[in-house]
Formats: structure tokens, sequence, C-alpha cells
């Protein structure tokens, strides 16, 4: 299966193993799982550390891409494709740009979101699947 992690969730992966439910941990750590960290997620995190609304544990942002690589989770990038059909998401209650264009790469590349963000699931008729 492939799952796409929330920006949440990969953090906590990353640096408060104990938020995630068991079930979270074992997709994580299956490796006949394939799990991505999207760009989008990089750059949330980018974003809000320099306005200072997020607080990372004594690293900064530029050290996640390795950090997550180390960890075995793959990299989710953008293309046109994802891009250009991102107009097709219905604008439901979720109106943060960085959750839509989650649930836009989980749905067009039929990946699982992992959050626990109930919104998302708002999207389910649209295509998105979720778990936490």
């Amino acid at each position: 299966m492939s799952y796409l992690l929330d920006t949440h969730t990969f953090l906590w992966d990353l640096f408060d193993h104990k938020k995630l439910p068991f079930e979270v941990k074992n997709i994580i750590k299956d490796t006949d799982n394939q799990v991505f960290v999207s760009v989008i997620s990089y750059w949330e995190i980018s974003l809000k550390y320099s306005l200072k609304k997020i607080e990372l544990k004594n690293v900064l942002p530029d050290i996640l891409p390795k950090l997550a690589e180390d960890a075995g989770l793959d990299l989710l990038t953008l293309n046109t494709e994802t891009v250009s059909t991102y107009y097709k998401l219905p604008k439901i209650v979720h109106k943060d740009p960085f959750d839509r264009m989650l649930a836009w790469q989980a749905i067009c590349n039929n990946y699982i979101l992992v959050t626990k963000d109930h919104e998302f699931t708002l999207y389910h008729n649209h295509g998105l699947k979720t778990v936490w």
C-alpha cells in the first residue's frame, strides 16, 4: 500500500512517537508499504517555522529531508498534472492550502492520507482515503 503522511504525522513520526496510534506506527514501520512525505509538508514547515508558528526540537527545517530519508520515508514531489488539476478539488470546509494540496496529491496518486485531522473525511466522497 502507498501512504502519504500529513505534516503533523510526519513531525510526530520523527519527534513524538507517543502521539501516533499503534496502527499508524505499524503502517510506517511496515516495509511492504511505501510511505511518502510531500514537498508540500516541507514548504509548510519551513513557512510556519519562519513565522514562529511551529517549533522544532533542536533542528532546523533544512535537516528534515535527511531525517525523513534516514527514517525510510519517500519524497513525493509536485508534478504539473497534479498542480494543473488542483481546481477540481471541491472547496468544502478545509481552506488551508497546504492541507488541500496534500489531499489532492493523495487523491491523484491513489494514496491513503495518514492524518488525525477529521476534516479530511469530508473529501471521502471525492476519492480521498484516510487512516488514523
